[in-house]
């Protein structure tokens, strides 16, 4: 996965797009690896652990999918099944596309980091209260993705310290004490630095545009001193282009083979084309960025003598005559004596004629 220094990590994220289905599921691994996407997620859970009977609905998934059927029901039609996690990841190689998943409960993060041998997790937004769960993950040995949706400062400070403790005291009793001391250490701080990347984001399907704070962004980053990146759940392309641009090490982005299809995630993905053409839009703004330093660059070098301007004579002027005001201008091209030095040159003598616009010789000399 990423650095801060690496390149833009794009996430396809198919989530539960598959609608528990296999063959749609590899189907959205060719889709992602045709747009060009680094990585395809999917989301691996066991239902019975992850929702109870009396969890209701989000009110987009009451919209989405059948609004008599408990959360329950529906999180269990969109499971998708260990031996189809393997062929997924089987397709992935054979693809040249990283497979990754989200763990949602203690069974399912076991299989991923065990049978399965991920050495990244995406760790959703409703997870960073999750104590129990967080040491878990810490204690995997993983490199984290931790999104942020729904949190406050404070709630991700612990929660980074109950991955720190996880990476570094798996056997000792954990305590919100305990984690605040642990992220406070230099220990603490290091292992953060080398694991985790924590992922804005606003938890609603569509995000409202006015509701994505993309500059949230710059905050995590400024106290926290992770790498930072965001999870998009806005309708179309526009935002994470815009967050590639505002400093993103990772984007996330939901895709779907068809927004019409049933399901409480497909309306607010991005189809085929759409992600190719937003990958494509992130590989631009990420070239742009480039190195930082105020230099010229070599695809200007050509037009700086074309563009600037240099000493010229304004009028004929005579061996032996001073250079004045009434002289001595400036205008194209820039080969010749910089205009920076336009008033040191006054005064001097002319060495040979000029004529009307001709510029001045760099070997002029001071009276």
């Amino acid at each position: 996965m990423t650095t801060p220094l690496s390149p833009i990590t794009v996430i396809a994220e198919a989530g539960v797009n598959h609608n528990g289905q296999l063959d749609l599921a590899l189907r959205l691994v060719d889709a992602a690896a045709d747009a060009g996407a680094n990585a395809v997620k999917f989301q691996t859970f066991r239902a019975e652990e992850l929702v109870s009977r009396h969890a209701p609905k989000a009110e987009y998934q009451r919209q989405r999918t059948d609004p008599d059927a408990s959360q329950l029901a529906m999180i269990r039609q969109l499971e998708l099944d260990h031996r189809s996690h393997v062929h997924l990841q089987a397709h992935c190689l054979k693809r040249g596309i990283e497979f990754l998943s989200t763990p949602f409960d203690a069974t399912s993060l076991d299989f991923l980091v065990g049978p399965m041998k991920l050495d990244t997790l995406k760790i959703s937004s409703g997870e960073v209260t999750n104590g129990p769960f967080l040491l878990q993950v810490g204690a995997s040995g993983c490199r984290v993705l931790l999104s942020t949706g729904m949190s406050t400062l404070g709630e991700i400070e612990t929660a980074l310290g109950a991955l720190a403790f996880g990476m570094l005291h798996p056997a000792e009793a954990p305590s919100v004490a305990a984690f605040a001391h642990v992220f406070a250490s230099a220990a603490g701080q290091q292992v953060l630095g080398e694991r985790v990347t924590l992922l804005h984001c606003t938890t609603e399907y569509p995000a409202p545009f006015a509701e994505v704070n993309l500059r949230a962004m710059d905050t995590l980053r400024h106290a926290f001193g992770l790498p930072v990146g965001y999870s998009d759940h806005t309708s179309g392309m526009t935002i994470p282009i815009a967050a590639a641009a505002r400093g993103a090490r990772v984007i996330e982005k939901h895709f779907t083979l068809d927004r019409s299809l049933p399901g409480p995630d497909h309306h607010a993905s991005l189809e085929p084309e759409e992600l190719t053409r937003m990958i494509e839009a992130i590989r631009v703004v990420e070239s742009a960025l480039g190195h930082g330093r105020k230099i010229p660059m070599a695809a200007e070098l050509k037009n700086r003598a074309v563009a600037r301007k240099s000493l010229v004579a304004l009028v004929p002027i005579r061996r032996g005559e001073r250079f004045t005001a009434t002289n001595l201008g400036v205008k194209r091209p820039g080969a010749g004596v910089s205009p920076m030095v336009y008033w040191q040159w006054l005064g001097r003598i002319a060495t040979r004629d000029y004529h009307v616009d001709e510029g001045i010789d760099r070997e002029e000399e001071t009276p």
